[in-house]
């Protein structure tokens, strides 16, 4: 599998972007429909389960279909695009690539726990331009746009304004592989006391929908890949809250350690996580 290299997330769009986005969007939107009626189809079926680098890191043959279809879907319509994609990697470089999680929240899924879904982001020049999250159990559609704003379900959303992180409900997310986990256990248990809650529903995409939404406060996790957020980044800078590096700097695709929340939180998080500086995954 190829692990994309770090991309800049800036806040200006490139010039004469060479697809047109709205054209992208429906399209992003329509293979990730597909990829929902492949999991909605075999919802507690027969899985054909298999394992990457842990025991509880989980692959099934919906992850591998739900991406072939995204990837045809995509190459259909864009046949001079590249496909970033959880499960086969990149080949080959374009100035238009698309970075799909074809099914986060694998293992949720394998155990019929309804939080998983579909995310697909188009990156134009280096820039997440188009972005694409959609919760297959809730059918539930998070879309965003550069410079366009967030919606949910065509609706405009927004993060929420608490200010004080005693008041807030956070969210995180473990590595699969175990010395990774030993991570941000100490991490989590330093928070605990600090914050009203913090929950794990085990889908960094509909973590960071949910603080574009407002209802989550915050979120944070250590060593996400880029399919796990692309499109899930784009979607909560277009709400109107704030995403960064461990260090408070501006986010960027590769970065080990990811901190989102409402920005009204934002500095108060970023002191009280203090969880190291802008180091890239290896």
């Amino acid at each position: 599998m190829t692990t994309a290299p770090n991309r800049d997330l800036p806040v200006d769009p490139p010039v004469d972007p060479p697809v047109d986005l709205d054209h992208a969007l429906n399209i992003a939107i329509a293979v990730a429909e597909e990829a929902a009626r492949i999991q909605r189809a075999h919802l507690g079926g027969d899985l054909d389960i298999g394992t990457k680098s842990s025991v509880t890191d989980l692959v099934t043959k919906v992850d591998t279909a739900c991406e072939t279809a995204i990837r045809e879907g995509i190459a259909a319509v864009f046949p001079d695009h590249v496909v970033l994609g959880e499960e086969e990697g990149q080949s080959g470089e374009a100035r238009c690539r698309w970075i799909v999680d074809p099914l986060d929240g694998t293992l949720n899924y394998a155990h019929g726990f309804p939080f998983y879904c579909v995310s697909v982001a188009l990156e134009v020049d280096g820039v997440i331009e188009v972005g694409v999250v959609l919760d297959t159990p809730r059918d539930e559609l998070f879309a965003a746009v550069r410079g366009r704003g967030a919606t949910r379900d065509g609706r405009p959303i927004a993060p929420s304004d608490e200010a004080e992180p005693i008041r807030a409900m956070l969210a995180t997310g473990f590595a699969y592989v175990p010395e990774r986990q030993y991570e941000n256990l100490e991490v989590f248990a330093r928070m605990l006391p600090q914050v009203r809650a913090i929950r794990r529903p085990g889908a960094a995409a509909l973590d960071l929908c949910y603080v574009a939404c407002g209802r989550l406060d915050g979120f944070w996790e250590l060593k996400l890949q880029p399919w796990d957020v692309a499109a899930g980044v784009l979607i909560l800078q277009e709400a109107g809250a704030t995403v960064t590096n461990g260090a408070g700097a501006p986010y960027r695709l590769g970065d080990r350690v990811l901190i989102a929340s409402n920005g009204a939180l934002h500095a108060r998080l970023v002191s009280l996580l203090d969880v190291g500086g802008a180091e890239t995954l290896a």
